[in-house]
């Protein structure tokens, strides 16, 4: 196994370990590709949605799947801020008030990154940012409505997250830009240790 590949695949025993177990309904409304509060999903599952979800970047490689990427990526991560907006004003708990701050700061850093990158790359490919526009419409709005907006920001956050590991992932293997690839790989460590932190709330609360 080669280098790039062995660090692509390490990560997912991490996120493997923060989706197993059971998670609670705390919300409504469906959102396509990703489990929401009220549609949780088990590790395997998500990963067969994320994939598939990736429309055309599985068949790209080298400069075109780094604009597609970078194309993509971007509106999943302003999925992530709104979230993390979202959340702020009206959770009631300390670390989960310190996550969607982490999330909106670290997040929004690595859009203007993407921004960047993609002017070399002769700018958005729109169709592949508004397919994955479309993912993610809803997502905020799930944790305005629900019962308890704590629960519900950290419920939608994990699947979201892994979709983010698997595009990361997939980066690795068939982008080419090597700041993309470098990039990548701080997705997927931040994300991962993430997620099990996430989960470990979750756990506490017999969620």
């Amino acid at each position: 196994m080669n280098v790039t590949l062995r660090a692509a695949l390490i990560p997912l025993s991490l996120v493997a370990l923060s989706l197993s177990g059971p998670a609670s309904s705390q919300s409504t409304g469906g959102h396509a590709g990703h489990a929401t509060p009220s549609q949780p999903q088990s590790g395997a599952a998500h990963a067969g949605h994320a994939m598939t979800d990736l429309g055309g970047l599985g068949a790209l490689r080298g400069r075109a799947f780094d604009r597609a990427y970078l194309s993509m990526m971007i509106p999943h991560h302003q999925a992530a801020v709104e979230m993390a907006r979202a959340a702020l004003p009206v959770s009631r708990d300390a670390t989960v008030k310190a996550w969607a701050t982490a999330v909106i700061r670290d997040q929004q850093r690595e859009i203007n990154q993407m921004n960047a990158l993609l002017k070399g790359l002769g700018g958005t490919d729109a169709a592949m940012a508004a397919s994955m526009k479309r993912s993610m419409d809803g997502m905020a709005g799930l944790v305005r409505k629900a019962r308890n907006p704590d629960v519900a920001f950290v419920q939608g956050m994990l699947p979201h997250h892994a979709s983010a590991i698997d595009m990361a992932n997939l980066a690795l293997q068939r982008g080419q830009d090597a700041r993309i690839l470098g990039l990548s790989k701080a997705i997927i460590t931040a994300q991962a240790a993430e997620m099990l932190d996430y989960r470990t709330w979750l756990g506490r609360r017999g969620l």
